[in-house]
């Protein structure tokens, strides 16, 4: 029964300060997760982000999900993902029923302006992290090049960048050519 608050509270804690959605939450799952409590290793969290955009929903619940489901079965499964959109959800609802009657003030535009260029820090801290696990070689540097490439000025979707990448591991890593 332990193991199943720990998973409460670790998402309940990521979920309160996921600002800025799915990918400025990943360092969060990154440092609390994989680094502070061991979890997860690091290549398997680079396979819970890969397969979390590839699925339905947002990174952080089908993070906390999987990885509730991998500590503490059906119910931590449950209990993590509860945990990652409770206070999300508060908030949301909270803002919704107030954001109109104070965003005209200057406060309410000063906290936001400020808090846009930290998620940004947030998200590049992340790329960074997970960079280091991801670039292993010139071919993983060639593939990542490549879908950034795909993305940023072809704008193709990053399910599509998903299956080119697979595509291209299969050719790159596994010698087969179409």
């Amino acid at each position: 029964m332990n193991i199943l608050w720990k998973i409460f509270f670790s998402f309940l804690k990521i979920g309160a300060f996921s600002f800025g959605g799915g990918y400025a939450v990943i360092s969060m799952i990154q440092k609390d997760i994989v680094l502070d409590k061991g979890w997860i290793n690091p290549e398997e969290f680079i396979d819970i982000v890969a397969i979390a955009e590839m699925t339905p929903g947002p990174i952080a619940v089908n993070s906390s999900t999987y990885i509730g489901y991998k500590m503490g079965g059906l119910l931590g499964s449950l209990l993590g993902t509860i945990g990652v959109v409770l206070i999300p959800t508060i908030l949301a609802l909270t803002v919704s029923i107030y954001f109109n009657k104070f965003k005209h003030l200057d406060w309410v535009k000063w906290v936001l302006k400020g808090i846009r260029p930290a998620v940004l820090g947030i998200i590049a801290a992340a790329c960074f992290t997970i960079g280091k696990v991801s670039f292993v070689d010139l071919k993983s540097v060639i593939i990542g090049l490549i879908i950034f490439l795909g993305v940023y000025k072809l704008k193709i979707s990053p399910i599509m960048a998903i299956i080119i990448s697979g595509g291209l591991g299969l050719i790159l890593y596994g010698g087969y050519f179409i």
